[in-house]
């Protein structure tokens, strides 16, 4: 069964542009057994100025004090669920289906807000343009300081051509419109690292939603994700992208699973 099949759900389908409007942005965080940083997450959360924010935190039962700091904020996490998953995708699954806003965000548990105007900055992006989705630059920063920058990734602006050379948006900086994923469906949980490479490829790519890039940082992500980190990892990873594309009846060059790691590169110089 279609993943857009199994996954139904009521949604709000227009955004208004007129000066006055707003639109109710729902942010999901996705966390496990992470106590140490989870409430800096939710904090950088709590912490934005834009006032239209309903946030969800979908916890994967976690053993470790999580669920503790946690519900230590109370009525201000709008809808909080623990309970075993069946990993990350899974998760951030969950979130979208309690959703209720507009537009959907991530902020996993390690990351943070560049500032305390990200969320407003990208609300506004949706307020004036005519757009399904945004996306903006993130920088990667040490897990012990996250002021000590190891990365820095400027997406640059769309288009789609260049997901042929390797190119993909940065994901904890992709916002799109809710009814999107009605359309075109969630993540898919068969992939282990590069669900959100293939929902970004999907989207914009196959079914070309429209986007627009906000040249600003708007994301730190602290080093040490999964698809990267180690070398069977990124290998499975690399060969998970390259399924991305058949399983959306693609064909990339074969020069793209090549390019797309070597772009990292670039973002360490």
């Amino acid at each position: 069964m279609p993943l857009h099949q199994k996954y139904k759900y009521t949604l709000t389908r227009h955004i208004h542009t007129n000066p006055s409007a707003s639109v109710k942005i729902s942010l999901i965080t996705i966390v496990y057994n992470n106590c140490e940083t989870i409430a800096e997450a939710i904090e950088s959360v709590l912490g934005q100025t834009y006032p239209h924010i309903e946030y969800i935190v979908v916890d994967g039962n976690s053993t470790d004090g999580t669920v503790a700091v946690v519900k230590s904020y109370g009525a201000r996490i709008s809808q909080f669920v623990s309970e075993p998953d069946q990993g990350l995708y899974d998760a951030i699954n969950k979130g979208i289906l309690l959703a209720t806003g507009e537009v959907i965000g991530l902020l996993h548990a390690d990351d943070i807000f560049f500032n305390a105007e990200a969320v407003a900055t990208v609300a506004q992006t949706f307020l004036k343009q005519e757009t399904d989705s945004v996306y903006g630059d993130l920088l990667y920063v040490r897990k012990e300081n996250t002021n000590n920058i190891v990365r820095n990734w400027v997406s640059g602006s769309y288009r789609r051509e260049k997901f042929i050379y390797g190119w993909m948006p940065p994901h904890p900086t992709f916002y799109v419109k809710k009814a999107c994923f009605e359309n075109y469906g969630l993540y898919n949980t068969r992939l282990k690292s590069a669900a959100d490479y293939e929902l970004m490829l999907r989207f914009l790519y196959k079914h070309q939603i429209t986007t627009r890039y906000i040249p600003e940082k708007l994301v730190k992500m602290r080093v040490g994700g999964k698809s990267n980190a180690t070398w069977r990892n990124r290998i499975r990873a690399n060969r998970e992208d390259q399924a991305a594309w058949h399983l959306n009846g693609l064909k990339p060059h074969f020069y793209t699973r090549f390019l797309k790691p070597l772009r990292k590169l670039m973002q360490y110089l």
